[in-house]
Formats: C-alpha cells, sequence, structure tokens
C-alpha cells in the first residue's frame, strides 16, 4: 500500500468551494480523510470523492475549542479553510478567523500532528481598513504562535465553477440592465481552484519549507474594469458599466446586509478598494507557485467552461449557435 494510505489528514471546511477540490486531491493521492464541518448531515457528497471509508465527515465549530481538539485527534495533517466572505450572527470575523484559527494550531500542536496548513487570503494585514483582512492577520499570527513550523498560504481570488465571484458577476450580467463597477482601477491576480487545491496536497506532501508564507496568484492580472468587460464577453451580455463611488456603495452594501445572503457588503466595498496580487516580496524569495513547481492556469482556459451558463441561450450559446450574439 501506498505509504500515504496511512495517514490522516483532517480539513476544517472541507467540503466547500476549495475545500471539495482539496478533498478530492487527498483521495486522489491516498490520504485518509477526515471533514470537519458544522453540518456533517450536509456533507455527505465528500465520502464520494474516494473508497469506502476513506472519507468521513465529522463535527466541529471553530467556536468551541472541544470540537475542534476532537477532530483534530490522531491526525498527522491538520489544514484549516474555514474563512467567512460576511459576518452574520454569532459568525464573526474574529470568531472564526482568528480565534478559530488559534484553536485549531494549539489543537494541531497538543496533538503532535506532522504538518498544519492555514488557508488565509492575500491583503492580510492587521493595519487593514477591512475587517475581513484585519481578521485574517491576527490569525496568522496566532497560526504563528501555537504552531511555529505551520504552512500558511494566501490565495488571491480564486475562480472554479461554483466560485462565488464570476458567477456573481454573471448572475448581475444576466439580470440587471447595467454592470456596476466599484473601485475599477484595483488589481486582481484570479487563481484557479485546481492549482490552489494541488499547492495545498504537494504542502501536505512536504514540498515547501515550513514556517513561511506563501501567496498564489494566478498568470493574469487585471483590473476591475476589466474583469468586469471579461465577464460582460464571456456572458455575451451588452451592459452599459455604471461607476459607482465608494460611498454610495457602501450605503447600498449597508442595506443589503439585512439579506440571509448580502450580494455585497461595506466591507467588502473596501475589499474592492485594495488590490489583491502577490507581493514583489514574495515573488523575489519565491514564495509563489514557484515553490510548489506549479505554472497557474489562466482564466481562458477556465471561464469558457462555465460562464456560458448566463449567455441568453445556455449551452446553446455555449457551442455557438449561428444566431447568438450579444445581447
Amino acid at each position: 500500500m501506498d505509504k500515504r494510505g496511512g495517514k490522516l489528514v483532517t480539513i476544517f471546511g472541507g467540503s466547500g468551494f476549495i475545500g471539495t477540490q482539496l478533498t478530492q486531491e487527498l483521495a486522489r493521492r491516498g490520504y485518509r480523510i477526515r471533514v470537519a464541518v458544522r453540518r456533517p448531515d450536509l456533507a455527505g457528497h465528500v465520502r464520494m470523492f474516494g473508497f469506502p471509508g476513506q472519507i468521513q465527515p465529522v463535527q466541529a465549530n471553530l467556536r468551541y475549542p472541544e470540537s475542534v481538539k476532537a477532530a483534530v485527534a490522531g491526525s498527522d495533517v491538520v489544514i484549516n479553510l474555514v474563512g467567512i466572505l460576511f459576518e452574520k450572527g454569532k459568525q464573526r470575523f474574529r470568531a472564526l478567523q482568528t480565534q478559530g484559527a488559534k484553536y485549531v494550531a494549539e489543537a494541531a500542536k497538543a496533538a503532535g500532528a506532522e504538518r498544519l496548513i492555514h488557508m488565509s487570503a492575500i491583503g492580510a494585514d492587521e493595519n487593514s481598513p477591512s475587517a475581513y483582512a484585519r481578521s485574517k492577520a491576527l490569525g496568522e499570527a496566532e497560526v504563528f504562535k501555537a504552531f511555529p513550523d505551520a504552512i500558511v498560504i494566501r490565495p488571491s481570488l480564486v475562480f472554479g465553477q461554483d466560485d462565488g465571484f464570476f458567477n456573481l458577476f454573471g448572475f448581475i450580467a444576466r439580470t440587471f440592465p447595467i454592470m456596476p463597477l466599484i473601485h475599477g482601477d484595483t488589481r486582481f491576480q484570479p487563481v484557479y481552484v485546481s492549482d490552489v487545491a494541488r499547492a495545498y496536497a504537494l504542502a501536505v506532501e512536504g514540498a515547501v519549507k515550513p514556517g513561511k508564507i506563501y501567496e498564489l496568484g494566478g498568470p493574469d492580472i487585471e483590473t476591475m474594469r476589466e474583469i468586469i468587460a471579461r465577464v460582460l464577453e464571456e456572458t455575451r451580455r451588452k451592459r452599459p458599466v455604471l461607476p459607482v463611488p465608494a460611498g454610495l456603495a457602501k450605503m447600498g452594501a449597508s442595506v443589503m446586509s439585512s439579506l440571509p445572503k448580502p450580494l455585497l457588503t461595506p466591507d467588502q466595498v473596501i475589499q474592492l478598494g485594495i488590490d489583491n496580487v502577490v507581493s514583489e516580496e514574495a515573488v523575489r524569495q519565491k514564495r509563489t507557485f514557484a515553490a510548489f513547481g506549479i505554472e497557474p492556469t489562466g482564466m481562458d482556459a477556465v471561464l469558457p467552461g462555465y460562464m456560458w451558463r448566463f449567455r441568453k441561450h445556455g449551452e446553446f450559446d455555449r457551442f455557438g449557435m449561428p444566431d447568438a450574439r450579444q445581447h
């Protein structure tokens, strides 16, 4: 049997967008996987990614350290992917992305785990005007305090079939008569979810040095204005692009924040105004995909595979109907 077959990897947030990809990647590599989530009854789909008994959903809530300890017990590797894009109820940035990160790191250290791999985000900064970014940076500090040899990975904007970014703007392009543009000059470096999952899997296998922060960005750097233009091109929609001042955007986002799943929050408006690209220091020190030996995938190779859903004729536009033009 592959020597990896006996190793147990616990993934907090393993049933989410990135977690699902990583669970599949590790299952193919022969690891046993424990998927730690708040609602394991809703994570049964991850079992199908491996052979019977290879993948096991378990209950854990990062706000309760005892549940974290129980989920980590016996693990060789611990991965924390948990993060939230907006606050709602008891799900707060500090509670999950700072305090929760601390609980996972302390539990991994106490359990004698060989490795801890923590997901942060490009833009994490204790002095950021964004509460999300501050909580991410504070979480990194707590992780290294409890587990000095941890590996922290900061991806840029992650895209893929079930992403929450391009699908959101595709929905807006299909539904609304205009395309709002907030902070049009902000730069992003979108990264493909499969590349991110592969990087995490390689980190599990010890391919990169511990105790460091790695930044992952794709091969394309585009402004928000260019990304909106790309969305309109991929969805074959003609929509006037309306620049929205940040102050006005925050007012609208404040109203939307009361929704169960808001399209935009005031903190996200702030985040949209901050460049989200790999730092020059990380490039210089090769704390990027270069450390993993991965050539990142560009948006051109992936977006057409799922953005066709927002075209007027859907899948028929995908295959190039003669009358399928921009609408």
